[in-house]
């Protein structure tokens, strides 16, 4: 993961300003501590702080084309981009091995019409310094955060997190995942229109070697690497998946003739909760080098501001799913490691959670499922991005590839229902599809695991000790206050309440000036 900013059209070119575009610039140095880049054309600016994963010695930004008069800042991964260098060979000469390059000669075949042709997951603000026209892209489901506001004199302001532009912007609001913004066209429009983005109800009949197929096509393009990598493993379905597919698969990839065949894993954990006994077996099984990683109370309690500045965010679910990640991402990039491969995403796509069991019908279950992706960018997605960039690691979701969720949500809900009487769990799709007798990916009991919130599989103290913590920092008459503090999302709890004044403290006025979209 890298960090984006652009400024487009100031009036002011000065020097102080290119140098508050810098400093601007910098608050995202944690998403990418191996270099910084920075253009500029008049009133216009692209910053970018770079994490380098793929081609580390030639991949710097900003990007340009032959006579640089086309630039480009990324944020991305683009897994198709050996295919698309072979179409542009004879048009395009490429100066860099970056994934992100193959984004300028698109640009100049197609326009503004070739997002869809990218399948990776991005951010990116490209900018033509022919007819001073620019366009930015957010991936399908908003992987990689984006936001987009305005500057007192009109410019327009894109960056990665909030912190790069909150001061300097009156309003701003999250770039809407699956568009692009076309100063062209004066505005937004959506280019990822799959066919369950209208929540109609699909009919496609359940093929479970489809399904395994196409998560583990999703699993193998996440290889493609130029330094060291490993998998979350939290001794779950999804992680162990994960795991599974990628052990069984790495030795065909350019990845295992770097670094060789072994796979490292990591964990955390309190002392003796499940996720550690979990993932040790699964460890064990599948023969990774298992790394675990302990935490206490009180180590997540002394990192809660750091998890909120980093997150921008005082939901409570997400900074307390955030916190160990957090520390568990400073360990992992602390041993070499600069990319991990993740679970998320897999519980929205297939309603695995618990609450699921109750849907009345096929038709609000689907529904229900639309919902949960399309919110992701607001919650897990945010959570998994934010607090592993937090220490310059990227996270990889394939359960998040554009392909894997067309055909999980083109699948037939009635598939995915609960039904006890016919021996269906949550998820029951995806754990058939990868229950193979001669060759199996998990071990049974594994395989059909009932699923634990990562917060309660860290240990269950966790929450409770965080409960137990902020009733002693918050008072009963602050609560009874709470109201006139913040009328705006009011805190219901004390826990909630901690967390907002902790926001509230390195991000005054924030919450005021952002406005939710959600598209």
């Amino acid at each position: 993961m890298c960090g984006i900013l652009a400024v487009l059209g100031c009036a002011d070119w000065s020097q102080a300003k290119r140098a508050r575009v810098l400093s601007c610039s910098r608050r995202l140095k944690h998403r990418g501590p191996d270099w910084s880049g920075l253009f500029q054309c008049e009133g216009n600016f692209l910053a970018q702080q770079r994490l380098s994963v793929v081609s580390p010695l030639s991949g710097d930004q900003p990007l340009y084309n032959e006579d640089r008069t086309v630039v480009v800042v990324a944020n991305g991964e683009i897994y198709n981009h050996k295919k698309i260098r072979k179409q542009f060979a004879a048009k395009h000469t490429f100066t860099t091995g970056s994934d992100c390059e193959v984004i300028i000669p698109l640009y100049e075949e197609y326009g503004e019409n070739f997002v869809n042709m990218l399948d990776g997951v991005f951010s990116f603000v490209l900018y033509d310094t022919r007819n001073k026209t620019y366009m930015a892209a957010r991936d399908a489901v908003g992987v990689n955060p984006l936001y987009f506001g305005r500057g007192s004199d009109g410019s327009v302001w894109i960056a990665s997190e909030m912190k790069a532009l909150h001061e300097d912007c009156p309003k701003f609001e999250l770039f809407p995942p699956g568009n692009l913004y076309s100063s062209a066209a004066g505005g937004f429009r959506r280019w990822y229109n799959p066919q369950w983005f209208a929540e109609h109800v699909p009919a496609t009949a359940y093929q479970p070697l489809v399904l395994r197929e196409a998560f583990e096509k999703a699993v193998i393009k996440r290889l493609m690497t130029d330094v060291p990598f490993g998998v979350l493993l939290s001794g779950g379905l999804d992680s162990s998946l994960v795991a599974s597919v990628t052990k069984r698969h790495l030795i065909e990839t350019e990845a295992a003739k770097k670094f060789g065949t072994e796979l490292h894993s990591f964990v955390v954990g309190l002392e003796g909760s499940p996720d550690l006994k979990a993932a040790r077996e699964v460890a064990d099984y599948l023969g990774t080098i298992h790394h675990e990683f302990h935490f206490t109370v009180q180590d997540g309690i002394d990192a809660i501001e750091e998890v909120i500045y980093h997150n921008e965010t005082y939901d409570v679910t997400t900074i307390r799913a955030s916190t160990p990640m957090f520390l568990m991402a400073r360990k992992i990039k602390a041993l070499g490691v600069k990319m991990v491969l993740s679970g998320e995403g897999s519980d929205e796509l297939l309603g695995g959670y618990l609450y699921f069991h109750f849907a009345p019908n096929k038709e609000e279950f689907h529904k229900e499922t639309c919902r949960k992706v399309k919110a992701l960018h607001q919650y897990d997605c945010l959570r998994a991005n934010k607090a592993t960039s937090a220490w310059g690691l990227e996270v990889r979701v394939p359960f998040l590839d554009k392909e894997f969720i067309d055909v999980a949500m083109s699948m037939d809900p009635e598939w995915k229902l609960y039904d006890a009487n016919l021996g269906r769990i949550e998820k029951w799709v995806l754990r058939k599809a990868f229950d193979d007798e001669k060759e199996p990916y998990l071990p049974k009991h594994i395989l059909y695991r009932q699923k634990e919130q990562f917060s309660d599989g860290v240990g269950y103290n966790w929450i409770d000790g965080l409960k137990a913590f902020t009733e002693q920092q918050v008072t009963d008459e602050m609560m009874k206050n709470a109201a006139e503090e913040y009328p705006y999302n009011t805190p219901i709890n004390k826990e909630a309440y901690y967390y907002r004044m902790i926001f509230e403290r390195l991000y005054p006025q924030m919450d005021r000036l952002y406005n939710k979209i959600v598209n």
